[in-house]
């Protein structure tokens, strides 16, 4: 059963691995089929270094398994919160990556402060909300997703445009149209989220100039993108 699917969601754990952003059997990488109502998802706890496409759970919308031999991870609940809301997403990665997760830790936005960040987030990547007592014994990775979707509507930013979120206390959530392109997202946000904090330690109230937000998110990502080659 998904047997493609399997084979990417399993490479792209591995290359949270080789892009150092996953230590021991930290961080997972998700894909959806958004046709079969299913999504693959790396198991819980399993060791990268022993991982196979096999090895991967595929599960439905309600997270109830549809086949494999290991329990899914222990964030599922977050990634299927995401799929749900978002509906262009194809792929989810979960990392506890060293900055993005001090930026987490510090309960602190990563600014939008040069053309770095702009060329991929449209914004500054949000910081969740505090997530209630009653929801943190009850269902906390769901209400981590929850809060993730709340905190996007209530600062009006565009999931396809900003594909990065924080984690109040835990760490960064990524996603894009494939788990190939959450991958990409989780790398790009980890080097901005080091680049904020020395950009912040050596002048605090740097800022970034809108306009130049603009021009390089839009060269990009825009209507008239000329970044990049064009396919032939």
């Amino acid at each position: 059963m998904l047997e493609e699917l399997k084979e990417k969601v399993c490479e792209a754990n591995l290359a949270l691995v080789r892009h150092g952003l996953a230590t021991l059997t930290w961080g997972n990488a998700s894909a959806i089929d958004r046709g079969k109502g299913l999504a693959v998802i790396k198991p819980s706890g399993v060791d990268y270094a022993s991982m196979r496409p096999e090895d991967m759970v595929v599960v439905d919308m309600d997270g109830k398994v549809a086949e494999g031999r290991y329990r899914p991870s222990s964030d599922t609940p977050t990634h299927l919160v995401l799929y749900k809301a978002f509906p262009t997403i194809g792929g989810v990665v979960h990392t506890h990556s060293a900055h993005a997760t001090a930026w987490a830790q510090a309960a602190r936005p990563i600014p939008n402060l040069g053309t770095t960040h702009a060329d991929t987030f449209h914004t500054d990547v949000p910081v969740t909300d505090e997530i209630p007592d009653d929801r943190i014994r009850a269902a906390y990775e769901e209400a981590t997703g929850d809060t993730i979707v709340e905190t996007f509507r209530r600062l009006g930013i565009d999931p396809d445009e900003t594909p990065a979120a924080i984690a109040v206390h835990h760490g960064p959530f990524t996603w894009g149209r494939t788990v190939e392109k959450a991958v990409e997202n989780a790398v790009v946000l980890e080097e901005v989220a080091k680049i904020a904090a020395l950009t912040v330690a050596l002048n605090p109230s740097a800022q970034m100039n809108p306009a130049l937000v603009e021009k390089h998110y839009s060269r990009k990502h825009g209507p008239n993108a000329y970044y990049g080659q064009i396919a032939r």
